[in-house]
């Protein structure tokens, strides 16, 4: 199955086929709005606002250290999207996001990473979640899951969000939010994919306490050449 991720759906430019605009455009049916007595018996649930404290509940903040030199702290929410927030604890304890680039950032809407192929196509080895869809607005800074068009399909790929993008909103699954260093994410390399991508260096967990990766080595200067340096070597030619 194709995954070209639509994470900007928002756009004009990237609208979908006209019979999924219209399936996304409709109401979505409330819990208990039907016959179904077992909806109506089930609690309302309870979406807990963001602590963005990085030093309480580390088990669920997400770090991402970038080529950039940055560290990215996000509070991952359980309570908006238990399974989408697993997933991302799962496949960062992996390592399967070290390594990994930003394949598509647009500048105002986005920035997307999660697939390790960088072509926006890939995923992990996981099967797709069920969407967990939430009230929580897209607002600056939130993190939400990509898919492709069918709503069932998100994997391993994720976006931050830039600038708010209410459209977004009960359309894509909102698990989480930048609670640290969102300058670095608004200094992620734009393109489609970026000529000079921004990459992640370790994604990985507070709790676990994994130190700030060792940059990469600078690579050796070259000396330059001069035009003695091309002379032949002294002595009787």
């Amino acid at each position: 199955m194709s995954r070209c991720l639509i994470a900007a759906a928002a756009l004009l430019s990237m609208v979908a086929a006209p019979a999924h605009v219209s399936a996304q455009d409709s109401p979505a049916v409330e819990a208990g709005a039907g016959g179904d007595a077992a909806a109506q018996d089930r609690p309302a649930p309870v979406y807990q606002p963001i602590n963005y404290d990085v030093q309480e509940d580390r088990e669920n903040i997400l770090l991402l250290d970038l080529s950039t030199g940055e560290r990215v702290a996000i509070r991952l929410m359980p309570s908006w999207a238990p399974n989408h927030v697993e997933r991302i604890k799962t496949l960062a304890r992996r390592g399967f996001y070290d390594g990994v680039i930003f394949h598509r950032v647009i500048d105002g809407f986005m920035a997307q990473t999660g697939d390790p192929t960088g072509t926006g196509q890939g995923g992990s080895d996981l099967p797709d979640l069920d969407a967990e869809f939430n009230p929580m607005p897209h607002v600056r800074g939130t993190v939400a899951m990509a898919r492709a068009q069918e709503e069932n399909s998100a994997n391993s790929q994720f976006f931050i969000v830039f600038y708010p993008r209410f459209t977004l909103d009960k359309r894509y699954t909102n698990f989480g939010r930048v609670i640290a260093n969102m300058a670095a994410v608004d200094r992620i390399a734009r393109g489609e994919p970026p000529a000079n991508p921004t990459r992640i260096l370790q994604a990985s967990i507070a709790a676990d306490n994994k130190p700030v990766p060792a940059p990469a080595p600078a690579a050796p200067a070259q000396d330059t050449i001069t035009a003695d340096m091309l002379n032949a070597p002294g002595g009787n030619q």
